[in-house]
């Protein structure tokens, strides 16, 4: 599959994610008397990337994510020649999704961006108060078993064509423990497009987010590859040959 392809694979992917996720906390959240609350938006993103794996992972991989593409380079699962590409289709994605999400809120009457818009923020801006250093450590934290459940299921030696199925539920639990932090991010891409739209505080805080993320996934790709070692290298999600993809 031609790198072209694989790039819009990832900014489909992306988009979905950021659709989803986002969409779910501007639109249902709080929707009077049948808000969907931090559970819903949970496994909206939840089930974003599960679907969004295997509509499209066999073609790029699925990560829809700068930090997971960073870790899958440390963890020697995807080359390092194309991490740029990669992070260039996913930010580009996320930012359509962030406009095709404001079309859509800024229909609603009294729609007002200043509520937040999905956006992460720590500080004053954390849906809990919560400090910069806690807020650091939530999405270093976070990010770094997000890794490990990636590298994991989609190692060969575990059961083949679940890996979508382990990835979905953890985001969805990571964003459980994380939402009240920080709005939970775990993903640059995710971070960017809502704060470009929002501009002031969240592009302020926006570098929490990109910082902390990329450290978590380098480390978990780094820590599976060194506990687990050459036996847990693959090229690619396990899922790819089981659906037939072409490399």
């Amino acid at each position: 599959m031609t790198l072209r392809k694989r790039m819009a694979a990832e900014f489909l992917g992306t988009f979905w994610l950021v659709l989803g996720g986002c969409g779910a906390a501007v639109l249902s959240a709080a929707f009077p008397g049948l808000g969907i609350g931090f559970l819903g938006v949970s496994l909206a993103f939840g089930l974003t990337v599960l679907t969004g794996v295997y509509a499209v992972g066999p073609i790029s991989g699925a990560h829809f994510n700068p930090a997971v593409s960073l870790g899958l380079v440390v963890g020697k699962r995807f080359p390092a020649s194309e991490l740029v590409p990669y992070w260039i289709a996913q930010v580009t994605g996320a930012l359509a999704a962030a406009g095709v999400l404001y079309l859509i809120a800024s229909g609603r009457i009294g729609f007002d961006l200043s509520s937040g818009f999905a956006s992460n923020g720590y500080a004053a801006h954390s849906p809990g108060g919560y400090s910069l250093p806690a807020c650091l450590i939530t999405e270093i934290t976070l990010t770094l078993f997000f890794l490990l459940i990636i590298m994991g299921s989609t190692d060969q030696r575990a059961p083949q064509g679940f890996a979508g199925i382990a990835i979905g539920l953890g985001l969805a639990l990571i964003n459980l423990i994380g939402i009240p932090v920080t709005n939970l991010s775990v993903n640059p891409a995710r971070s960017t497009g809502p704060a470009v739209f929002v501009g002031g505080w969240a592009l302020r805080q926006l570098w929490l987010f990109w910082v902390a993320p990329l450290i978590g996934g380098a480390l978990g790709g780094g820590i599976y590859v060194g506990l687990f070692g050459e036996h847990a290298k693959h090229a690619r999600w396990t899922l790819e040959p089981k659906l037939g993809a072409t490399r």
